[in-house]
């Protein structure tokens, strides 16, 4: 389920740079940093323009990685991405090529039904984003959010011109303030309605607590998630979250240098009865030398299902 709508995604165009950052954390509360996989990543930036980054991440038994480089000169960005399946992605984005217009082309080697065209207008209070699959029957998106840094409304559609059909509608409408953000959403073409809600409790030690409402109409299901993040002192962070499945998980973030962390966390499954529980040890670590180096260690118990 993609939720274009969601709150980082309409008050990214719409507020400033300190509230970004500030929805960003609240919206990641229920989810980042969470890892049960073993992950490795590798990044090495360049003053001159070029970075590269190599990922490697073993899921189970299966193994995937990619290589990356990121090139930019003025205003135009290029990336391109080697995986273990041998594809080779590409992406170029030329920013201001037009006042408030960002352009990006982007395409896929051996898919040759991967051209995409994406095409961003940005002003004071409004965004509209449009994406082109570039084959011989395109497949259009176009998204669109208008409203202020208290409230916010959007919609997006896809058309699918082979069918002439809509492939997606949703719409959304978002209510934000200093200490809270709150988000109503329609979406999967009007058959699931989701309602988010975050409250800062203290600004000194980053408490929080949040909560996502999930209700499917032609299921009659609903579905909860609830979780906090509290800072024990400028160092460490505790964060947990619970679902109406019974799910229960707490992960403890510890950064021990600067833009270094140590990060531990652990699930309860009750429903897992052959190995109810999974935890897993993150380690990022940032190298002075100009290195990034993420290292990301998780156990998880055997036979469990995992609905990731």
């Amino acid at each position: 389920m993609r939720y274009v709508l969601n709150t980082v995604h309409a008050f990214i165009y719409l507020a400033s740079n300190d509230d970004i950052e500030c929805k960003s954390f609240r919206t990641d509360l229920l989810t980042k940093d969470y890892n049960f996989d073993h992950k490795f990543t590798l990044t090495t930036p360049s003053d001159a323009g070029l970075g590269l980054t190599a990922m490697g991440v073993k899921k189970d038994q299966l193994f995937i990685g990619d290589i990356s480089t990121q090139y930019r000169s003025g205003k135009t960005t290029v990336d391109v991405k080697v995986d273990t399946d041998y594809n080779v992605s590409t992406t170029i984005t030329v920013n201001e090529l037009v006042a408030g217009v960002r352009t990006s082309f982007s395409f896929r080697i051996p898919d040759q039904k991967s051209g995409k065209l994406d095409l961003q207008y940005l002003y004071d209070r409004a965004a509209i984003n449009s994406s082109i699959v570039l084959t011989p029957i395109p497949l259009l998106e176009l998204a669109a959010a208008i409203g202020s840094k208290e409230l916010t409304l959007g919609t997006e559609v896809g058309f699918d011109s082979a069918s002439a059909s809509f492939t997606e509608y949703n719409s959304g409408i978002g209510f934000n303030k200093h200490d809270f953000s709150a988000a109503l959403i329609l979406a999967d073409k009007g058959g699931t309605l989701k309602a988010s809600y975050v409250q800062g409790v203290n600004p000194v030690t980053g408490a929080a607590v949040a909560a996502d409402m999930i209700h499917r109409f032609n299921t009659y299901g609903n579905s909860f998630t609830i979780g906090s993040c509290h800072a024990l002192n400028p160092l460490i962070t505790i964060k947990t979250r619970f679902n109406n499945s019974g799910k229960a998980a707490v992960l403890c973030q510890h950064e021990w240098r600067p833009q270094s962390f140590l990060t531990l966390s652990a699930e309860y499954n009750p429903k897992a009865l052959n190995a109810p529980s999974r935890g897993g040890l993150a380690s990022s670590i940032w190298v002075s030398c100009g290195l990034r180096l993420f290292l990301e260690e998780g156990g998880r118990g055997e036979g469990e299902n995992h609905d990731r």
